[in-house]
């Protein structure tokens, strides 16, 4: 079957997915979720890609991003396949692909969907477990904006600036929504969304 091309608009926020090849753990240490944020910063900074969200789970890892070009999300994509991949097998002594092919995008066409998918990827780290709570958890955007934790990463989408008039009351406001689970139908749109994400340039 072939690959549903990507379509990459400016300023159209995107939701991004890369597996584990066979769901193997990608990030086995904190210093492994630590380069790959440092590296992420870098290049999206470079490339110019607006991360606003991200979590880092074992084996896969999510953004929502807004690319300023055309090319901003494959070509850190790309840079950072190279950069991790490259640190990992050589701190592990492997050889060989890390990813299961090449990433998946979705781009975020409506005022609700961005939200949603906000919603969806900071609480993923608490539906897969890894955390009690999901302030609990280290490896995603949440406490940078629900707590205001300084995140030299992430950069506010207007949609979230415009919760509130002040950093406080936006931060309050997205600690209100995330507090509600998201239901079955918006996990399932999402998880279909994924499924049929493109994967080619």
């Amino acid at each position: 079957m072939p690959r549903v091309k990507r379509i990459q608009i400016p300023g159209v926020t995107q939701h991004v997915i890369q597996r584990g090849n066979n769901r193997t753990t990608i990030f086995h240490s904190p210093r492994d979720f630590q380069f790959f944020l440092r590296a992420l910063q870098v290049l999206s900074v470079r490339y110019l890609l607006d991360v606003h969200a991200y979590a880092l789970m074992s084996n896969h890892f999510h953004l929502v991003a807004t690319p300023q070009t055309a090319s901003a999300t494959s070509r850190v994509m790309c840079a950072m396949g190279s950069k991790y991949v490259r640190y990992f097998n050589r701190k592990y002594a492997r050889t060989g692909t890390l990813y299961e092919g090449r990433y998946r995008s979705m781009n975020i066409d409506t005022e609700t969907y961005w939200f949603t998918c906000m919603r969806y990827v900071e609480l993923n780290p608490l539906r897969a477990g890894l955390a009690s709570t999901i302030d609990a958890y280290t490896w995603s955007s949440y406490k940078a904006n629900a707590l205001g934790a300084p995140d030299g990463l992430v950069v506010p989408h207007p949609l979230y600036v415009s919760l509130g008039q002040s950093a406080e009351s936006r931060q309050a406001s997205w600690r209100q929504i995330c507090g509600e689970a998201l239901t079955e139908a918006q996990l399932t749109d999402i998880r279909n969304d994924i499924r049929r994400g493109a994967q080619a340039s």
